[in-house]
């Protein structure tokens, strides 16, 4: 096999920021053609950290792979080049606040009457129905309500969400999953569908431990820091010079720890002899672990414990995960030719695909980078493409030059 593993596939991304743009990037970096329909407006495409051109690093990361066409559809002539895109396209991507593209003209009733097969995703805050469909959806919101943030941090700590923007992220990959299940049934059926999914519903998604805690003993989790709800130790201990993982959470994991730790007492120490009696004295156990890590680094433990057959890593920062030998050694730091930026870094693919892998094959698309390409490839002759750029109905980078 040669090739994506969507290769053939078109995908109209007409999403900003993070949720949307990670779920096209996931079907690019998989081979399909994904178009990043854009506005006029630069704004989101200014997100994150400054770079040198007028792009943010963030845009950078997250619309790799693609191709850009600017459109203005608040022209007639516009809105009908994008849906002239939209008959030969296979997904559509969209995130706007629920009832924007019934305005705009492009929701899913009116994109289907243009091509039935079209699979028709909408990524939103809460969904497109319930009674918080209309609020403003963001990560930090969706962490709040679904629970993440009551069990995020330490015992007794202010609320806190996780260093990651989980609901988003898990939206986005939620938002690819269900395009590609779409896909394979529209193979069955020759129909495509529409898909809604949300923060809200992907961060809940997550909560599969917390929610069976609350229904099967009616206690409701909270914060427990770095440690886990089923097992002990299963968390982040203190060493000389900082802190490791140890994840001694079956039997004989607890029985090596005791034994490397030079505390084999504690293997037969009530309070510790079964999980749940480890679980029940986690306030005790810690000290006593901590205690016998003291005199040793966490490079040195480490090697010591994975020499016994004891779970155990570093914490690292993401200077020292991005620099570590086996992030390097997975392919999961890359870099790209910008016309702007130059030679840039990116993350790898985290799916090895082993018949048709993904690719790096282009960095993030200036805007209107390729809507003269695309018209092209739509058949649209030169005078016809001049009178919309004329009238602004679509823009293209070489308008500026």
């Amino acid at each position: 096999m040669t090739g994506g593993a969507l290769d053939g596939y078109r995908v109209l991304d007409m999403t900003q920021v993070l949720a949307g743009p990670y779920c096209t990037m996931t079907l690019a970096d998989m081979g399909a053609d994904v178009i990043k329909v854009e506005g006029p407006d630069r704004t989101s495409r200014r997100f994150g950290f400054a770079m040198t051109g007028d792009d943010g690093a963030a845009f950078l990361a997250l619309n790799r792979n693609k191709r850009s066409f600017t459109v203005d559809l608040k022209d007639d002539e516009g809105r009908r080049a994008l849906l002239d895109l939209v008959a030969t396209a296979d997904v559509f991507v969209e995130n706007y606040r629920p009832g924007v593209t019934t305005r705009l003209g492009i929701d899913h009733q009116a994109l289907r009457a243009v091509n039935p097969r079209l699979v028709y995703a909408s990524i939103s805050g809460f969904g497109q129905t319930g009674p918080y469909a209309q609020r403003p959806g963001y990560d930090i919101i969706a962490q709040g309500m679904s629970g993440i943030m009551s069990v995020t941090g330490a015992s007794g700590g202010p609320p806190m969400k996780a260093g990651l923007p989980v609901a988003d992220l898990a939206a986005g990959l939620i938002g690819a999953n269900a395009i590609l299940a779409a896909l394979l049934a529209r193979g069955r059926t020759g129909e495509g569908q529409y898909i809604d999914t949300s923060l809200f519903d992907a961060a809940m998604s997550m909560s599969v431990w917390e929610s069976a805690q609350v229904w099967t003993t009616g206690e409701v989790p909270g914060p427990l820091g770095s440690a886990h709800r089923g097992a002990a130790p299963y968390q982040a201990l203190r060493a000389a010079d900082g802190y490791l993982i140890v994840a001694a959470n079956k039997p004989h994991f607890w029985r090596n720890l005791c034994v490397v730790l030079g505390r084999p007492d504690l293997e037969d120490d009530p309070r510790f002899a079964a999980n749940a009696d480890r679980l029940r004295n986690l306030d005790q156990l810690v000290p006593e672990l901590e205690a016998a890590l003291a005199g040793r680094t966490v490079a040195d433990w480490v090697e010591t414990l994975l020499a016994a057959n004891v779970p155990a890593g570093p914490i690292l920062d993401y200077g020292q995960s991005l620099a570590d030998p086996h992030t390097l050694a997975r392919g999961m730091v890359q870099e790209l030719d910008h016309p702007v930026e130059g030679r840039v870094r990116t993350l790898g693919i985290p799916a090895k695909l082993s018949g048709t892998p993904g690719s790096l094959r282009r960095p993030a698309p200036l805007q209107g980078e390729h809507t003269v390409e695309l018209l092209t490839e739509l058949g649209y002759d030169r005078a016809r493409i001049d009178g919309l750029l004329a009238r602004g109905g679509v823009r293209a980078m070489e308008e500026k030059q």
